[in-house]
């Protein structure tokens, strides 16, 4: 198990400082990348925590966690599992880019009102939840954008629609009974990552990875290790000063990198030669436009090799002003995009 002391100070303060406002707290999405991540600080400290997942998770057992199996559709498993909590991170959520609009509805939407009538019902007083700039990506550049930027009008996939109308959901519930805050990290990467990582190593190994548009976009990521401690500090602002009540922040490492750059980072952890085959922009939208026909006529459930929204996700830039995360939460990033790749690599071989 991880030790307090093995952390960085600043975590160490920021969960410190939490432990001293909450007696327990309630994970939905435990056994995910991120969820696991926050576990594990959160017990590091000797806080109590029940985990809510699908799936079972003896290590998170080991760790201490107190797990409960179910899925988020389900108000009374939910219920059962949040009794006597105080806080609440709401980290789970059915993530891609390809699915029928019920398999994104039913846990990102309908999932998250059920977390919030529970709230209210156990008079749990504090969720911070797990948002995603795909709120306001409607297919064009995003370059240093901060929270005043609108919702997307339409959306390229239930993914970035679902968490739109969950996030708008979370921070209308937000008055003196119940403060939340909804946090939007992009594109978490590091160690044991379930979906970048192995999907970017996999795809160079068989030849099928190429960049997409003649210019190098630049990207905002941000590690694992940050994307956690920037949950923990929203927690203690909810339960101490709620600067951030009510509010939603793009999260990121504050280091906006190109797209290329981050690809062929990645693949020089396992010794893989970088990426520089590129296809157009018009092609790869095009061919998404086919294929999403094609399976949705089939009705395969696989996701396509490209879609609309990954050509205009790998063709366009998305990086954000996170001052507001600065100001607010206290948010710095602890670990760089360099030192990141290092743990990565170590993890890898």
């Amino acid at each position: 198990m991880l030790e307090l002391e093995m952390l960085l100070k600043p975590e160490q303060a920021a969960l410190a400082a939490l432990k001293s406002r909450v007696n327990k707290v309630f994970v939905t999405g435990a056994g995910g990348f991120l969820g696991k991540a926050i576990c594990t600080r959160l017990r590091a400290a000797g806080i109590e925590v029940n985990g809510f997942a699908r799936g079972q998770y003896p290590a998170l057992t080991v760790m201490g966690v107190n797990m409960y199996q179910g899925d988020i559709s389900d108000s009374d498993a939910l219920a059962a599992a949040m009794q006597d909590c105080d806080l609440v991170f709401h980290v789970a959520s059915k993530a891609g880019v390809w699915g029928d609009r019920d398999s994104y509805f039913a846990p990102n939407v309908n999932g998250t009102a059920n977390i919030l009538r529970a709230c209210k019902a156990l008079k749990i007083n504090h969720v911070v939840y797990t948002s995603t700039p795909s709120v306001t990506f409607a297919g064009e550049d995003e370059a240093g954008i901060d929270e005043s930027y609108p919702y997307a009008a339409s959306f390229l996939n239930y993914y970035g629609h679902s968490k739109a109308i969950a996030e708008k959901m979370v921070l209308e519930a937000n008055g003196p009974q119940l403060k939340t805050t909804a946090l939007r990290p992009h594109l978490i990467w590091g160690p044991e990552d379930p979906h970048l990582v192995p999907r970017v190593i996999a795809r160079a190994k068989i030849g099928k990875l190429k960049l997409v548009g003649k210019q190098d976009k630049l990207v905002d990521t941000i590690y694992v290790d940050n994307a956690a401690y920037a949950h923990i500090l929203a927690a203690v602002d909810l339960t101490q000063q709620a600067k951030s009540a009510g509010k939603a922040y793009f999260l990121s490492n504050d280091e906006p990198i190109t797209m290329a750059a981050m690809l062929n980072n990645i693949l020089a952890c396992v010794d893989i030669a970088p990426v520089t085959k590129r296809v157009p922009t018009g092609v790869a939208y095009s061919a998404g436009v086919v294929l999403e026909t094609i399976y949705k006529i089939l009705g395969k459930q696989q996701e396509p090799i490209m879609t609309r929204f990954v050509a205009r996700q790998l063709s366009t830039c998305h990086y954000f002003d996170i001052s507001a995360a600065k100001n607010d939460l206290g948010y710095e990033a602890l670990i760089s995009i360099d030192e990141g790749m290092l743990r990565l690599k170590a993890s890898l071989n």
